[in-house]
């Protein structure tokens, strides 16, 4: 057997290896193409047949057992993850840690990662991706267990799609990192004194970064945060939320062995595990060596976030009210197949779900009866809802619809256009299932759906072609807006609806219909979130995602 190569030689084979994804991806975010260096696909036509199989059994054979993870300042162990498809808790623990061993100990390992080449670090966050992809039908497993989404979309969505936006993250830490000349030669004359100095300019990290990650979508947020966190030089404590801690050790594990493996102290990645009853996030985001904090999640805390954080970088993504606007289509079932398969994804519980469409009065009745034939298409074939709309988390998004069908009751003038019921998933008996709740309104009931509710449940408002665009732009600016859609086969209004659109921070999808969703944001060529609007002050990804985690020193002196 070879003797392993030693840690010089290793990090250089490293950085060739990884070099020419990471010129791909800085090319891919420059021409905006579609490019992956992954398969989103789970077929065994492109993993083999052993792959699924050893996935599925790594997580069956963590389940009511301790996590492995040797992490700094473990009080106890902590863990209440119930699977939204068996009903079952999965009984697995988790390290919790005194989060003032978590700050120390990222504070220890910084020294070495801070003065290393910024090309071994970008080239070790590749390395850290391409192990996770290769973990991915595990994540698979654990994102669907956790989180509710369907097998294929945990896969995939949760799998490469996050890891592209990960990548993405890596290319823009690149091109930021590189952008900056490490010396220079300054050469003037002054009052006919020729001055020459050299100048050294050092990229300086900010300090720790803490990610704090949602639990319907834990992976597609963490790895942009994490990868340009680390890749700047900067330690990271990953802080999942207490009902979805899985897949975030996962991610713990993999990279702290990525670490560990090229001679790096692993706790420049930890996990901060906590409770429900005994949240951790604000101890650690009002420490003064965490720097920098990425948050994914509600509305609620995002806000108190973005209103009492100062003196870090703060980066957000929570929520908003998504909106349609149908002027005219040229084919009405294909427009509605478009909404019902979007509003029915993931059972809504998407950052980019469609929450109220608004109707021209002309194609208001026509275009509702379709939506819902759409969805009921999908409901009543069980494979296809399995496939479709997977299952709901946790019991917040079904009392979110549950209100909202007993606000119904209360409010004349709205009309129940389809009920809000279970479907009996083929392979999980006991999985938590609702079927979009669609409702007919007019727009005397703003109150009603200008809102997020995070859950299955659709609103239909007739309304004029403009007043609609109108509103829809005003629910974007106030309430925030991830996603927006419009249908129009007329170009005049469409001309005249963009700019509003644009006004508003709300990133436009136009007479999108066929095979790809509507609501699919595609890494390296998608913007996600403007940063323009109540939905979140930061983008996934570009350039601003990146080049405040470090920061420039400089250094002069006269040239010897």
């Amino acid at each position: 057997m070879n003797a392993p190569f030693p840690p010089a030689e290793a990090r250089r084979a490293l950085i060739e290896r990884h070099a020419t994804l990471i010129e791909a991806a800085i090319k891919a975010v420059s021409a905006r193409a579609a490019w992956s260096p992954f398969k989103d696909s789970p077929s065994t036509k492109i993993h083999g047949p052993d792959k699924p199989v050893a996935g599925k059994a790594a997580f069956e054979a963590q389940l009511n057992r301790p996590f492995d993870l040797d992490l700094p300042g473990v009080i106890d162990r902590v863990g209440a993850e119930v699977s939204p498809f068996t009903g079952e808790a999965l009984g697995i623990t988790y390290p919790r840690c005194d989060p003032e061993a978590l700050i120390e100990a990222a504070q220890t390992a910084w020294p070495d990662w801070r003065a290393a080449d910024p090309e071994l670090r970008l080239a070790l966050c590749a390395e850290m991706a391409m192990r996770l992809y290769d973990a991915n039908f595990e994540m698979a497993q654990a994102v669907m267990h956790v989180a509710g989404q369907s097998y294929t979309q945990a896969f995939s969505g949760s799998g490469p799609n996050a890891l592209d936006r990960g990548i993405e993250a890596l290319a823009y830490a690149a091109k930021a990192m590189r952008d900056v000349t490490r010396s220079a030669r300054y050469e003037r004359d002054f009052a006919g004194e020729a001055v020459s100095l050299d100048k050294t300019y050092v990229l300086v990290p900010r300090g720790i970064g803490l990610v704090i990650c949602c639990a319907s979508f834990p992976t597609w947020n963490a790895y942009p945060a994490l990868f340009a966190s680390l890749a700047t030089g900067n330690p990271v404590i990953l802080k999942p939320h207490p009902i979805a801690v899985l897949p975030m050790a996962i991610v713990a594990r993999e990279c702290r062995r990525v670490l560990a493996d090229f001679g790096f102290d692993p706790n420049l990645i930890t996990l901060a595990v906590d409770t429900l009853a005994e949240p951790v996030a604000q101890v650690l985001v009002d420490h003064p060596a965490v720097q920098i904090v990425d948050f994914t999640g509600s509305p609620r805390y995002g806000g108190h976030l973005e209103r009492t954080v100062t003196g870090k970088l703060l980066f957000t993504e929570t929520a908003g009210v998504n909106t349609v606007v149908v002027e005219s289509v040229a084919d009405l079932d294909a427009a509605a197949r478009a909404v019902a398969r979007a509003a029915s994804l993931f059972s809504a519980q998407m950052c980019t779900s469609p929450q109220v469409v608004y109707v021209a009065p002309a194609l208001a009745e026509a275009f509702a009866a379709a939506l819902v034939a759409q969805i009921d298409a999908i409901a009543e074939d069980p494979a296809l809802a399995a496939g479709i709309m997977g299952a709901v988390q946790g019991e917040v998004s079904l009392k979110a619809v549950a209100d909202v069908r007993g606000a119904v009751e209360r409010r004349p003038g709205v009309r129940v256009l389809r009920e809000a019921a279970p479907y009996a998933h083929p392979q999980f008996p006991q999985a938590r299932t609702l079927t979009p709740l669609v409702l007919g309104v007019d727009g005397s009931a703003p109150d009603l759906y200008a809102e997020e509710h995070f859950g299955p449940v659709l609103f239909v408002v007739t309304m004029e072609a403009d007043a609609a665009v109108a509103e829809a732009t005003h629910l974007a600016r106030t309430k925030g807006s991830i996603s927006s859609y419009l249908y129009s086969t007329d170009e005049a209004f469409i001309d005249r609806s963009t700019p509003l659109y644009e006004q508003a921070g709300a990133n436009l999808t136009i007479n999108l219909t066929g095979a790809m969703w509507i609501n699919f944001a595609a890494a390296y060529s998608d913007y996600h979130v403007s940063g323009l609007n109540p939905a979140g002050n930061a983008c996934l990804a570009d350039l601003a995602f990146v080049a405040a985690r470090f920061r420039i020193v400089q250094r002069r002196r006269p040239t010897a």
